[in-house]
């Protein structure tokens, strides 16, 4: 198993993202299901293409608004249920 730091995600068959003002919408097309990732402006749909970790992508966004060690915390919780709920994949 792969330590958290490490962790990629993309997405599940069947499920896209929008981005939105709050973040991310995601919905599957197995059944009319929305998920929401209040993530601000610190993660776009492109973070789902399984290529950096959160960290790695953390570490690349320029303004400090957007990333507080809280806030870091809030998205893993947020991406750990979308994993869980199937919206999303490790790799």
């Amino acid at each position: 198993m792969k330590a958290a730091r490490d962790l990629r995600y993309v997405l599940a068959p069947g499920t896209q993202v929008r981005e939105e003002d709050f973040g991310l919408l995601f919905y599957n097309m197995k059944g009319p299901c929305l998920y929401f990732l209040s993530s601000g402006q610190m993660l776009d749909s492109s973070f789902f293409q399984g290529e950096l970790s959160l960290e790695q992508w953390v570490s690349l966004e320029e303004d400090e608004r957007y990333v507080t060690q809280e806030r870091i915390r809030g998205i893993k919780k947020s991406l750990d249920q979308l994993r869980d709920k199937g919206v999303i994949l490790e790799c």
